[in-house]
């Protein structure tokens, strides 16, 4: 594109000049000649001019006039990524996502324009500026743009599909923090972000938290069974379906009777969630779910990150901490859920997430590599590996995330169905975040997976509307990674005792 700039000493009639001006581009007159009388040596009239502005006043041939190539960002994937990328302002300013958070890098040198003047202030005609520009860094991002196309295709679907308000969807490599995928749902395209409302703009999966609901479970049922207070088939009676804590009572969507620790992340008990945490204690369900990120920002290399909120244990109620269990009275980013996740998948070391692998200078050479970092063993591996079979059940009969089940791989995750909380502080009839986190293949986990679903109309469950997006990206990921599709011991089994006969 091209940009319309004049050097006023040069221009010869002020005011006609800028009413030619002002007709060619549909400007105030007084304005244009405000600028034009101005004692300054050069001043842009009109930025990225459309080209029939270019040619309406080049036709003029206006004296003092002139016309520079403007440098402009262009986007060629368009949507894919949007909300990660950000995108620049007119002046090549980073003003959103990583075209912010890195501008520095990406920005290069400023160009600069010289006016070559005689002694009484005249330009000459020629050579009456130089441009001398320094190209900027690049960034090398760990985004494969396959699978964050997979990804924003089966969220649009299951948004569209489920009248949902928006949709997010992350896979990350749990053994490194790199981050493959960052889709949201409604896109909006950074070429001409003006034309969309500021709301799509925001990466939301690291800028809005919010109450996660019974995905949750899993990091309680890790703190118990890492106090050593219980084990997988330590039994809790679950009250039937309905259980009073405080002046409240807690409620099952099925009722049950005895269930086992793995038995309630499997139907996704809330009262026997609330048992399993009565039985630790505040302080130390608090010290592990802090392990594990909650509250704190994970420190991802993009801006604007929320650290959620995890209140002091010291002011919880019987109800709080129960509460807290099941993932309400407590708010995380859809980045510290999936960074969390990926510990329990990476043995119990938990990554810090990051989207650039690298940056480059001009000449492609490499001035900086991201080298993974981790944050802490926040499980032991033992404990590690007990979540992840107790989190293999979630996805078998019976289980509430069976339509997350991937034919050809072993999946391990946890579904979640949260009520929103209104302006008024009070849960809210009949508005809901659906949402699914896990990861595959079991054994060797290549990547975690967390999708999140904004108020979807009629069915609102975890299990019913974020499972299957999450089971579509995994089965399209995996093999599009090559991952070898592995039959379940069990299958193995029964197939070696088949004789074939010819």
């Amino acid at each position: 594109s091209t940009s319309i700039a004049a050097y006023p000493a040069q221009v010869t009639n002020t005011a006609k000049t800028a009413a030619d001006l002002a007709k060619a581009l549909n400007r105030n007159a007084a304005d244009l000649r405000k600028q034009l009388e101005q004692d300054r040596p050069f001043v842009w009239i009109k930025r990225q001019a459309n080209p029939k502005e270019v040619a309406a006043v080049r036709q003029m041939r206006l004296a003092g006039i002139d016309f520079l190539p403007a440098h402009s960002r262009f986007y060629p994937n368009t949507t894919l990524a949007a909300q990660l990328l950000g995108f620049v302002g007119i002046d090549g300013q980073g003003l959103e996502g990583l075209e912010y958070y890195y501008k520095d890098q990406l920005k290069g040198s400023e160009t600069q324009v010289t006016v070559l003047t005689d002694a009484l202030g005249r330009g000459f005609d020629a050579d009456r500026w130089a441009a001398v520009s320094q190209a900027g860094n690049n960034l090398i991002l760990t985004i494969d743009r396959h699978i964050q196309y997979i990804c924003e295709q089966s969220l649009a679907e299951a948004v569209v599909a489920h009248r949902a308000q928006s949709g997010m969807a992350l896979v990350m490599v749990p053994r490194t923090g790199e981050l493959l995928a960052v889709a949201h749902y409604p896109f909006f395209n950074p070429n001409a972000f003006a034309r969309f409302h500021r709301s799509t703009w925001r990466n939301r999966a690291i800028i809005d938290p919010f109450e996660p609901g019974s995905t949750m479970k899993i990091f309680s049922v890790a703190a118990a069974l890492e106090s050593g207070r219980m084990v997988p088939n330590t039994i809790f009676y679950c009250e039937n379906g309905s259980y009073p804590v405080g002046n409240h009572v807690v409620h099952d969507t099925k009722p049950y009777s005895w269930l086992s620790v793995q038995q309630i992340v499997k139907y996704s008990s809330n009262i026997g969630t609330v048992k399993v945490v009565q039985e630790i204690g505040p302080e130390i369900l608090h010290t592990h779910l802090e392990k594990f990120g909650f509250g704190r920002r994970t420190g991802v290399d993009s801006p604007g990150e929320s650290a959620g909120s995890l209140s002091n244990h010291s002011r919880w109620s019987n109800l709080d901490t129960g509460a807290i269990g099941f993932g309400q009275g407590i708010s995380v980013t859809a980045l510290q859920m999936i960074t969390a996740t990926a510990a329990i998948a990476n043995n119990g070391l938990m990554m810090r997430p990051h989207v650039v692998q690298a940056i480059s200078d001009p000449n492609g050479r490499i001035v900086h590599k991201t080298t993974p970092e981790a944050m802490g063993q926040v499980i032991s591996m033992e404990t590690a590996h007990t979540v992840r079979r107790i989190m293999r059940t979630v996805i078998t009969e019976g289980g509430t995330g069976i339509k997350a089940d991937v034919q050809g791989y072993s999946v391990c995750g946890k579904t979640g169905t949260a009520q929103k909380v209104d302006s008024k502080g009070t849960y809210a009839e009949k508005r809901y975040i659906a949402s699914f986190v896990g990861f595959a293949p079991t054994e060797q986990p290549a990547i975690a997976v967390l999708v999140v679903v904004d108020e979807p109309k009629d069915l609102f469950y975890g299990g019913l509307v974020a499972a299957p997006v999450f089971g579509r990206i995994v089965k399209q990921t995996l093999g599009y990674m090559n991952v070898p599709p592995v039959l379940e011991k069990q299958k193995l089994r029964v197939s070696r005792t088949v004789k074939v006969s010819g």
